[in-house]
Formats: structure tokens, sequence, C-alpha cells
């Protein structure tokens, strides 16, 4: 099974699909790759960052599931690899869930959504982003979270990590029996 995490900026992906993967060993994350610079607060497994050249090499030779650019920056899901029998947990943009959705359209996509924008906003700006890119996340949340609510097959919103992160794997264990 593919299970897509996805949201705006400052929801709490990454905290949530860190939490699912060390809570079920059926889960494995696939590291995204960015060509973005790393926060101060940021592990340096956060992402594999590289260099644009580097990452357009890999476009080239068709090594991404899925990939897209935001605020300059690329962002990219390596194509799994074969053999590992969990179900891959991705954490991307609504760009690369509308990918992924097209490629594998099986694919269960959880949109999370912040409990407000003026939450999301105290978040961004608690992570250290700059003030002109928590700006720029914050209107791309806008245009992002209609396309996320029709495309999702679950909504989430994260107003209480513990539940949120109970709720998911909920979510997920009734896909895994249905």
């Amino acid at each position: 099974m593919i299970i897509v995490v996805s949201g705006p900026g400052g929801v709490g992906k990454g905290t949530i699909v860190d939490a699912l993967v060390r809570r079920d060993p059926r889960l494995w994350l696939s590291r995204s790759w960015t060509t973005r610079d790393r926060r101060p607060s940021e592990s340096e497994d956060a992402y594999v960052f590289t260099t644009p050249e580097e990452f357009e090499q890999r476009i080239s030779d068709g090594r991404f599931l899925e990939w897209t650019e935001f605020l300059g920056n690329y962002y990219g899901t390596p194509t799994p690899e074969a053999g590992d029998d969990r179900d891959l947990v991705l954490e991307i943009e609504v760009d690369g869930a509308q990918q992924v959705k097209r490629i594998a359209p099986d694919t269960m996509l959880i949109f999370v959504l912040p409990p407000s924008r003026a939450e999301q906003e105290r978040r961004l700006r608690g992570r250290g982003d700059l003030d002109h890119k928590v700006l720029a996340r914050l209107k791309k949340a806008e245009e992002e979270e209609p396309i996320g609510r029709e495309l999702a097959d679950h909504l989430v919103v994260n107003d209480d990590l513990e539940s949120t992160i109970d709720e998911m794997l909920a979510i997920i264990d009734d896909a895994r029996q249905g």
C-alpha cells in the first residue's frame, strides 16, 4: 500500500510521519530529496539535501516517483526499491500527491490541515522559516487546500499531535483490513 501524507507547510507532516513510522513497523518512509537549504532546527536526515544539478540529472534519469518545484527549490520522491513488503509512506506536497495518484490510483491520500491559519503561521515561524517564506507558504496553503481536500481519501486536522497520530494509524489499519 502507498500512503501519501500531504498538507500545507506548518501542519506537522514531518513530525506526524516520523511518529507513524516509529509506532508501526509495517510502515517505511521514503526520504524525499530537496535542493533547499536545511533549516537551523532541522536534522540532517530530514531530506536528502542536494544540488539543483544533481536533482535535474535524477529527473532526466527517471529516478523520481514524483517531483515538483516549490518556492524556487526542487522536491522529489525517489522511485521505491523493489522487494520491501512494508507499506510505503510519502510525505509530499499536493503537486506530488496528484502525480502519485495518477501513477498509482489506489494510493491512499491523508490530507492534514492546521487547526487555524493563525496556528499554521505560528508553527512556520516557530520552525525558523524566514518572514517572506512564511508568507509565501501561507499563500500557497490557500491555493493547495481546496485541491488537497478534493483529492484526499481522508482529512485530518492536526490540533493535537497524539490524537492525530492515533487517528491516522486507525485509518491505515482500516485500509489494511478493507
